[in-house]
């Protein structure tokens, strides 16, 4: 027997729902973690059109022409490689608002059916907001290596071995983030030592005016920081605390609490070199409702497809236990 399609006039309801809510949908998400508000306000959410894969230029070296001459000495016009690329897996997420026939017959005021797909589509975004800001943390081999490259990929506790983005980063040392290791430097974290590895390795992250401006912490490292702040009564960053997120500010960065983080660890960003690249038409946005072949509902899915890539690694530093 067919499915029974639903009426028309309910299905405009929905449309017309879901396209109003399009822009909200991206938005929420991107504004829902600290690390994707960061980025969303420093035009770092780039859409990427296509190809077989995600690009990042990268430079490795520096220009090999460079001398000091004197007079008529000849110079050197040799090709200098100083460039090359990363490339970062397409990585694809999906969540669906559904409705049945049944809550069709059951709300066949506009109002109520506007209500329905209205509270369907804030639990898909709610949803698709705590997967994605999860993921931003992920190793890459998580779901089957299907969700995105999070910070313990890009940004490794020990960034000697492994490829990222392409590029083995065991043989191109310049490829290689910063990492304090308190078991390795024999020091025991609490709230009198956090500090100390922070200032190393924001020193180890800084090239001239290049320095992180953002520090993600999870439970246990924020508290020591928070801890060893407290006799200063330092306050919050203002642009951090007016998003709702809670932050200090160290030397040019925000400290931000990220329950997604794992507890004994802290990530040094340079986020002008961290970029969320969404697909072009499926950055967090719904498409066509579909009719199911065997059930009597519609369902309107929700899509989002790219990956968190990386163009400087030096300029990254992690602390862990």
């Amino acid at each position: 027997m067919a499915a029974v399609i639903p009426n028309t006039s309910y299905t405009e309801i929905i449309t017309t729902t879901l396209d109003n809510y399009r822009s909200k949908l991206a938005d929420n998400v991107l504004n829902h973690n600290p690390v994707l508000a960061k980025l969303n306000a420093k035009g770092k959410v780039d859409e990427a059109s296509g190809g077989a894969k995600l690009l990042e230029n990268l430079m490795y070296d520096e220009n090999g022409t460079f001398r000091w001459y004197s007079g008529y000495e000849s110079l050197s016009v040799e090709a200098s490689d100083v460039m090359t690329s990363g490339s970062f897996d397409w990585k694809q997420a999906n969540a669906n608002v559904t409705m049945s026939g049944l809550e069709e017959i059951q709300n066949r005021d506009k109002q109520a059916v506007h209500n329905l797909v209205k509270s369907r589509i804030m639990v898909a975004e709610k949803t698709m907001q705590n997967n994605v800001a999860a993921a931003l943390y992920y190793a890459n081999t998580e779901h089957g290596g299907k969700a995105i490259g999070g910070f313990q990929h890009l940004i490794a506790d020990l960034p000697t071995s492994g490829t990222v983005g392409g590029i083995d980063r065991s043989t191109n040392t310049w490829w290689r983030n910063q990492y304090y290791d308190f078991s390795t430097e024999s020091v025991t974290a609490s709230a009198s030592t956090i500090q100390h590895a922070m200032n190393v390795v924001y020193l180890r992250c800084t090239r001239g005016t290049d320095a992180p401006d953002l520090i993600t912490a999870g439970e246990t490292y924020f508290t020591y920081y928070e801890e060893s702040l407290q006799a200063q009564q330092r306050f919050m960053s203002e642009t951090k605390a007016a998003g709702g997120f809670q932050a200090y500010k160290y030397k040019g960065a925000e400290v931000v609490y990220d329950s997604n983080c794992a507890a004994t660890r802290m990530y040094m960003l340079n986020t002008d070199y961290i970029h969320f690249r969404p697909a072009a038409g499926r950055n967090f946005v719904t498409l066509n409702r579909k009719s199911s072949v065997n059930q009597d509902a519609t369902v309107v899915p929700v899509y989002w497809a790219g990956n968190m890539t990386l163009s400087n690694a030096s300029l990254q530093g992690v602390l862990v236990a």
